[in-house]
């Protein structure tokens, strides 16, 4: 029996299955639309497309490396028992080695490649644990770094990292830079900075962290600077605020004037926010205000660049992180340059459904 475009339309369209799978199982029955559906669900593809609407939001993440480059990939299911069971986390290590192996260009790439040691395409592999599992389960990305680099994985998939290195052959090969390579992925998996350094944030979003911070002072006014401070307040206290408030201030001593937020009303200190606010020009141009307003930025820099960070593993160095890589570059007497790194957390960004039971049950008996 012949079948048209349009049959295998239909039947994507009754089943909720790929093309390509679809054009399959009409081929295979002969274009028999009826016993089509029934390979598809012998097969579990049927099955799977129902099983997609749900949000799979848990999983691992995995990660491979060989002398010439290293991955990471996240592969999502819908629980955390079947995401810590060994077909599952298999997949997922098998499916690492091949973007390794194969260095595909996106997702949709990766699922078309033969993957490592297995005559089946990624895609099938995945197909195959489905129908194992019989839960909805997904590729959803991965990082492909060349060069010489370190990866770690914690609490068994659930943070992966890559960091990829500037040196040379020798030194990659010897244990002490692979030590240092572990500590520094560690350390960002714990740490998750933004940037490698400061030199690598975009200039307009340094920007928009200064402009963040000069506001965020002014709307926290005793956080300012005691001259500023006081300035603000003799202000306040020319009417603005209410004749309680004022008389509260002014019956403070100096030690309780210093924690004066405590003693004046809510409706006092948001109107010396307003204060501050609007003179946000003026305290701007304050080289007192400047010099703190810098000291948070650094600070924030500090925060979220991960050479500028403090190294985590204190017992092994006392310092930056540059500082450790440094240290670990001299003791080898080599050249070494933390180059890029990638942080995967398992399932972030994903909104979980939240599941309301009685409503489904009610749904079905409907």
């Amino acid at each position: 029996m012949a079948f048209t475009a349009k049959d295998v339309q239909a039947l994507r369209e009754k089943t909720g299955v790929g093309m390509m799978d679809c054009k399959k199982a009409l081929v295979e029955s002969d274009g028999d639309m009826d016993k089509a559906i029934d390979i598809l669900r012998e097969k579990g593809l049927a099955s799977a497309a129902k099983k997609a609407s749900r949000v799979a939001a848990e999983g691992v993440v995995a990660a491979y490396s060989d002398a010439t480059c290293g991955a990471l990939v996240e592969i999502n299911c819908e629980t955390d028992f079947v995401a810590k069971g060994e077909p599952f986390v298999a997949l997922a290590n098998k499916v690492a080695k091949t973007v390794v192996a194969a260095k595909p260009a996106d997702v949709d790439a990766l699922l078309k490649v033969k993957a490592v040691d297995s005559d089946k395409t990624v895609e099938e592999e995945v197909q195959e644990v489905f129908l194992a599992l019989r839960e909805n389960m997904k590729i959803r990305r991965f990082a492909l770094v060349e060069g010489h680099v370190s990866t770690y994985i914690h609490a068994g998939g659930t943070v992966g990292v890559i960091v990829s290195f500037d040196t040379d052959d020798e030194t990659a090969a010897k244990d002490e830079f692979a030590e240092m390579g572990k500590n520094i992925a560690m350390q960002i998996a714990a740490m998750s900075p933004e940037y490698m350094s400061k030199e690598d944030i975009p200039a307009d979003e340094l920007a928009k962290m200064q402009s963040i911070t000069v506001d965020s002072a002014l709307n926290k006014p005793d956080s300012l600077p005691v001259p500023i401070l006081n300035s603000l307040i003799e202000e306040a206290k020319s009417g603005k605020w209410s004749a309680e408030d004022t008389a509260i201030y002014e019956g403070l001593d100096q030690k309780q004037r210093k924690n004066f937020v405590n003693f004046i009303s809510k409706e006092a200190y948001a109107t010396l926010a307003e204060i501050a606010v609007s003179h946000k020009e003026e305290i701007s141009e304050n080289k007192i205000f400047t010099g703190l307003v810098q000291g948070r930025v650094a600070k924030q820099i500090k925060e979220i660049c991960l050479m500028e960070q403090a190294f985590v593993r204190s017992d092994l160095f006392d310092g930056t992180v540059a500082g450790y890589v440094n240290s670990v570059a001299k003791a080898l007497g080599a050249d070494i340059k933390a180059a890029s790194f990638v942080r995967l957390a398992k399932g972030e960004g994903i909104e979980k459904k939240e599941d309301d039971f009685a409503a489904e049950i009610a749904s079905m008996l409907k």
